[in-house]
């Protein structure tokens, strides 16, 4: 059997990530499309169908069973029930923004994690920046700073997007669970959650299934929207090295970006350009800045 060559698995890991991203760059039209429900109930179908989705692959990978023992664990539920209401409220927001014309702002928040990454890890885990990483973290809060006068005010939704997902990734550094079996208890946990807001919602979880129509289809795939680009982030974060991951990451809040701005006209106005100006200054500190490490780090 021929072996891959590493070129070859490489460009495989690069083409998964860039469609990850490409996907979640593209999810505001999705919940766009959703408009006509509340976000809420959007995101209670997206984990109910979530669960669906990653519990079919668990099951098809044998991995189930050994998934549904760490239930056992009390340490492991707490922590995966405290990362699975933060990622739950991160899809909400998320998705309350887009419904709200904020989507610009959210982008902002994605642009923004990787920086918060480096805040918590030098805060929690004594991890150490180097000067360029610590100039571009000063510049992307300065982007962050001028807004405070934008056209919307504090610009809320994108801290706490970002703030929540930088959460999400320090209580998952406390589990020993890959991302799949991980994402898999997280959506078990939630779904309690999910089910009873989908009971006293209307339409309720039976009421959509009974309807059938082509908004019902668009709920019941809010699931592999979810788990798809996932599955392809996971596949390239164990091919590629975290240098390459860490640049192409930047493409998902590129496209959310330009949808805002010239698909739904969202507004652009002086604060917004000079900060977004600052940030992209930011990014470009931070690339260059990884490059310098070791080419050859893979991610966990």
């Amino acid at each position: 059997m021929k072996v891959p060559s590493t070129e070859a698995v490489s460009a495989r890991g690069i083409a998964s990530a860039l469609t990850a991203f490409f996907l979640w760059g593209i999810l505001p039209l999705y919940w766009k499309a959703l408009g006509a429900y509340p976000s809420s109930l959007i995101i209670a179908h997206r984990t109910i169908w979530a669960l669906v989705v990653l519990w079919s692959i668990l099951l098809w990978q044998r991995k189930s069973r050994e998934t549904l023992r760490y239930l056992t664990n009390p340490r492991i539920v707490i922590w995966h029930a405290l990362s699975g209401l933060l990622l739950g409220g991160n899809w909400l927001l998320y998705v309350w923004s887009t419904l709200h014309d904020r989507i610009i702002e959210a982008a902002l928040g994605y642009y923004l994690n990787p920086f918060f990454n480096m805040l918590f890890g030098y805060w929690l885990f004594a991890e150490r920046q180097n000067r360029l990483q610590q100039i571009s973290i000063g510049i992307a809060l300065a982007g962050v700073a001028i807004q405070f006068r934008g056209s919307h005010g504090f610009p809320w939704i994108a801290l706490a997007l970002a703030l929540s997902f930088s959460l999400y990734a320090v209580v998952r550094k406390r589990s020993p669970l890959g991302s799949l079996p991980g994402l898999g208890l997280e959506t078990l946990l939630l779904s309690p959650l999910a089910l009873g807001w989908l009971s006293i919602s209307s339409p309720s979880l039976l009421q959509t299934l009974h309807t059938a129509n082509g908004m019902t289809w668009l709920l019941m795939s809010t699931g592999i929207a979810t788990a798809a680009p996932l599955l392809l982030f996971g596949h390239a974060a164990r091919t590629i090295s975290l240098t390459t991951l860490g640049v192409l990451q930047f493409l998902g809040p590129t496209l959310q970006f330009l949808i805002g701005w010239l698909m739904y006209r969202e507004t652009m106005s002086l604060e917004r350009t000079i900060s977004f100006f600052l940030i992209w200054l930011a990014i470009a500190l931070y690339g260059f800045s990884i490059r310098q490490r070791t080419p050859d780090l893979v991610s966990q």
